[in-house]
């Protein structure tokens, strides 16, 4: 624990933001440059140094504009601890607890943004699994940036996360068996976008005695029976997100963004209307949409492509894996 005012190198504690189950982040100034910057300092300190430098290694592989970046990892005073961008705002979390249930733009805009943080992560190999509201930030601005990767790990050698965690109102029904796979991040998202438009979980923390009703889908009704205002196919992505059968779920972060962004032009275009005769788009209408599209949508340079299952090297003109099979 650390206390306000406490000095590590040039870093001065102003407070304590937050604890978890891995570490506990403060907000902190750089005295050198005069900047705020996070903290976190992992709980168990006496792990191998090589150890301590998982969680680093693996943020500074995952750098993008929707994911908290990693400024270095240092140890000082026998504290090892992580610098990271500090993000003023508040947690989606807390903006669903004090608003209840988010505009549907707002929703939607959200839903696109760490839709890019996941596609980017995913693209490089990486997990998150523990995808939830209380991980995702949200600026000022409405700048959305994903953070607490320490759960994350690359799948560059298994199939799947082999180990049990997550938080379990947001776990894919395979992560309660220790098989996370990519598209279990999509079904933590689909359970954020299900809170984030009714503003209540789509079921309690399942017990064990729920699993088998959990891998079934008997736990989960759709959303648009809890808010009628919910648009059917904003309710039909959010449910094959939530799909129990990973073969019907989203496999990619970047087909869900798509098909939002589909939904959100069509709920923005006056289908009936001839183009000639379409009145012209308001505030909040298809120019915004396409305007979210164009700054969601702005993506690093693509670098090779891989397989979306095994994560093995694709030829550019490949639709099929040919070390596993599967379709891109």
């Amino acid at each position: 624990m650390l206390f306000r005012g406490q000095q590590l190198g040039k870093y001065k504690i102003i407070s304590q933001l937050g604890s978890g189950g891995f570490g506990t982040v403060y907000l902190a100034q750089d005295t050198w440059i005069d900047k705020k910057v996070a903290i976190k300092v992992p709980h168990r300190q006496n792990l191998d140094f090589g150890e301590l430098l998982h969680e680093p290694r693996l943020l500074a592989s995952v750098s993008h504009p929707n994911i908290v970046s990693i400024t270095t990892a240092e140890k000082q005073d026998n504290v090892f601890f992580i610098v990271m961008e500090y993000v003023p705002g508040e947690t989606l979390e807390n903006l669903i607890a004090s608003k209840g249930v988010l505009d549907l733009n707002r929703a939607l805009d959200y839903t696109c943004q760490i839709c890019n943080a996941v596609d980017h992560a995913h693209r490089q190999g990486v997990i998150h699994r523990d995808l939830r509201p209380a991980n995702v930030l949200v600026t000022e601005q409405n700048m959305v940036k994903v953070a607490d990767f320490g759960t994350s790990r690359f799948l560059e050698i298994a199939a799947h996360g082999t180990t049990v965690i997550g938080s379990p109102p947001y776990m894919a029904p395979e992560q309660f068996q220790g098989k996370a796979v990519f598209a279990s991040d999509l079904y933590s998202l689909g359970v954020t976008m299900y809170q984030m438009l009714t503003g209540v979980l789509p079921y309690d923390t399942p017990a064990p005695a729920d699993l088998d009703k959990l891998m079934s889908g008997e736990l989960v009704s759709p959303p648009r029976l809890k808010n009628p205002a919910i648009p059917k196919s904003i309710n039909g992505i959010i449910m094959k997100a939530m799909a129990p059968d990973i073969a019907q779920r989203y496999q990619r972060a970047s087909d869900l963004l798509e098909d939002v962004m589909e939904a959100v032009n069509a709920l923005r275009t006056p289908a009936a209307a001839p183009p000639s005769t379409r009145a012209p788009a308001a505030r909040g209408g298809r120019d915004d949409a396409q305007s979210i599209q164009t700054r969601l949508r702005a993506r690093d340079t693509p670098a090779a492509r891989f397989c979306w299952h095994c994560r093995k090297p694709l030829h550019a003109r490949t639709d099929n894996c040919p070390f596993c099979g599967e379709q891109q």
